[in-house]
C-alpha cells in the first residue's frame, strides 16, 4: 500500500523557464520555503544533501538519491527512513500546457510498513509545506519569464 500527497499549481511562464528554477539546486536556499538548505547534482544514482522545513514540524536533514530526471519535465528521488521502514519518493514535475503556461507538481509517495502511517501524520504539513513550494516556484517562474517579456518589447 503506498500513500500519495501532492499539490499542483498553473504557472504563466514555460516550462523551460520552471525547468531552470527547479533544476538548480545550489540555488534553491534563495527561494524554497520547503528546502531551505540542497546541495547535490542532480544525475541518476547521485546524492542530495537536503535540510526540510516542513510547517509545525522540526527541521530535518535528509540525503536523498536522484532515481529520474527528464530535462524541462522532472526530478525525483528517493528517501529510506527507519530502516527500510518508510521509503518515499518525492518528485517535481512540470506539464507544459502551451508555450507560454504549465502546471507545475510536487508530491510525495509513501511506501514500506510504516510508510502510510507516517504519511497520515505529516499530511497536513506536508500539504502547506507543498502548497508554499509550489507557489514559490510559480512566483518566481512567472516573475523571470515577464522580465524577459519586458526585455524583449
Amino acid at each position: 500500500m503506498s500513500v500519495k500527497i501532492e499539490h499542483q499549481t498553473g504557472v504563466k511562464a514555460p516550462a523551460s523557464v520552471v525547468w531552470e528554477i527547479v533544476h538548480d539546486i545550489e540555488r534553491w536556499a534563495d527561494w524554497n520555503p520547503l528546502y531551505v538548505e540542497a546541495s547535490g547534482t542532480i544525475r541518476i544514482g547521485e546524492k542530495l544533501r537536503l535540510k526540510l522545513v516542513l510547517p509545525d514540524q522540526e527541521p530535518r536533514d535528509l540525503e536523498a538519491t536522484v532515481i529520474d530526471w527528464t530535462p524541462d519535465e522532472a526530478i525525483h528521488w528517493k528517501t529510506t527512513h527507519v530502516g527500510g521502514l518508510v521509503k518515499t519518493i518525492r518528485y517535481l514535475e512540470i506539464e507544459a500546457k502551451s508555450e507560454t503556461g504549465c502546471i507545475f507538481s510536487n508530491g510525495e509517495i509513501f511506501t514500506g510498513l510504516l510508510g502510510p502511517r507516517i504519511a497520515k501524520q505529516l499530511r497536513p504539513s506536508l500539504r502547506k509545506g507543498f502548497t508554499a513550494l509550489g507557489e514559490a516556484v510559480r512566483d518566481l517562474a512567472e516573475a523571470r519569464w515577464q522580465s524577459r517579456q519586458d526585455g524583449a518589447t
